[in-house]
């Protein structure tokens, strides 16, 4: 095991969800990090989040599956100040959380789209690893605190839309060629 990322079989790319399917707005369900499956879906979410070029975090139902399960990854970003490298939490839990700020943030499933939203920039969130059930607390900031959120909100049937203060807060993609 290497810090938060276990051994995992090896991942596929899976098509990501686009708003507005109901799996996006649906509240995702606990599962066992035991279980097969849920450790071949940590090992897929970090697949589809390698090749697609900017995403820093994908939930289960951004691929279809309605469960507790997301993988970060902010490494690369040039906002990030922390990383804890790529992992996957399961049954991932918002513990403690300070010091909002608002930020720009985007999505996968909502490919077109911007928008400011206001999160904590520092938070601790406790899941558990894929494969082991291991606990593990994540106490991060700055933009992974964000991505982290995001990721959270996903999983509780919401995406950064939701979040926004109302339709001058959201922005036509910026496409750079």
């Amino acid at each position: 095991m290497n810090g938060l990322l276990p051994d995992l079989p090896v991942g596929r790319v899976l098509d990501v969800v686009r708003a507005p399917d109901p799996v996006l707005a649906a509240r995702c369900t606990e599962v066992d990090p035991a279980d097969p499956h849920v450790v071949q879906l940590a090992a897929d979410l970090l697949a589809t989040q390698r090749v697609s070029p900017g995403c820093v975090g994908l939930a289960a139902n951004q691929v279809g599956l309605g469960w507790r399960v997301f993988s970060v990854d902010v490494t690369s970003h040039p906002k990030a100040r922390t990383s804890h490298g790529a992992f996957v939490l399961v049954n991932p839990v918002l513990v403690e959380a300070s010091r909002n700020e608002r930020g720009r943030e985007g999505c996968m499933s909502v490919p077109d789209l911007t928008g400011d939203v206001k999160r904590a920039t520092r938070v601790a969130v406790r899941g558990m690893l894929p494969g082991s059930g291991e606990q593990v607390l994540v106490e991060t900031d700055a933009f992974e605190a964000r991505a982290l959120q995001h990721e959270l909100d996903h999983l509780d049937g919401l995406v950064f839309l939701d979040r926004v203060a109302g339709a001058h807060a959201v922005f036509a993609r910026r496409v750079y060629l």
